[in-house]
């Protein structure tokens, strides 16, 4: 947090609330066009809250996550399968959720992916002289670090942990793949109310 609010470089104060109202459509139609990979990146920030969707303490990025790092503990307490089908779990369980949380993130990432080398000296640029940007970039590289951690806790909390083969090829997925890693875990990770039944429960169905 020192070096967001001290050492962070802010040359341009007045760019970067501009580019705050540009990207929540506060501002007309100027005929500037906010640099892609910036617009990427705001998307994809957007997105991550989908993914750490167990840490409500999100609304501060990472900053406000690493105290959740630290304190949590397995396993997590079980579940009522009335729970399960309200808000906001109904929601936060979805398969549809995961999906659509993957498409837009894929679909963010290729529009990010797929400008040119201008608009990537121009982002640079923007890094070098812009707290909004330059804290914002801060903030997905460690979301995507710490992101194979939360996964480990959230198999941990499904007992996926107890299949070695399942953790053996998600985990390293996990890492090489920033934010569509975690995405893909989402959809294809045990819903809460499989990964609470018993062995004999599930041989049972």
């Amino acid at each position: 947090m020192y070096y967001v609010t001290v050492l962070a470089p802010s040359q341009q104060p007045v760019t970067d609330a501009y580019l705050v109202k540009k990207l929540l459509n506060l501002k007309g139609d100027d005929g500037f066009q906010v640099n892609q990979v910036v617009v990427a990146l705001w998307y994809i920030m957007g997105l991550w809250p989908m993914v750490y969707m167990k840490c409500w303490s999100f609304a501060g990025g990472i900053y406000a996550l690493i105290p959740y790092f630290v304190l949590w503990k397995p396993p997590a307490p079980p579940i009522q399968d009335s729970e399960l089908r309200i808000w906001p779990l109904n929601f936060l369980e979805s398969k549809v959720t995961a999906a659509v949380t993957l498409g837009a993130g894929m679909a963010a990432l290729i529009y990010g992916l797929s400008s040119g080398g201008e608009v990537w000296m121009e982002y640079i640029q923007y890094f070098r002289g812009s707290k909004f940007i330059h804290v914002m970039s801060i903030d997905f590289v460690l979301l995507s670090t710490f992101a194979p951690f939360w996964v480990h806790n959230d198999m941990t909390s499904r007992k996926w942990r107890d299949d070695y083969r399942a953790s053996l090829w998600i985990l390293p997925l996990l890492q090489l793949v920033p934010f569509l890693g975690p995405a893909i875990y989402l959809l294809i990770r045990l819903s809460l109310s499989e990964s609470q039944k018993s062995p004999d429960q599930q041989l049972n169905e």
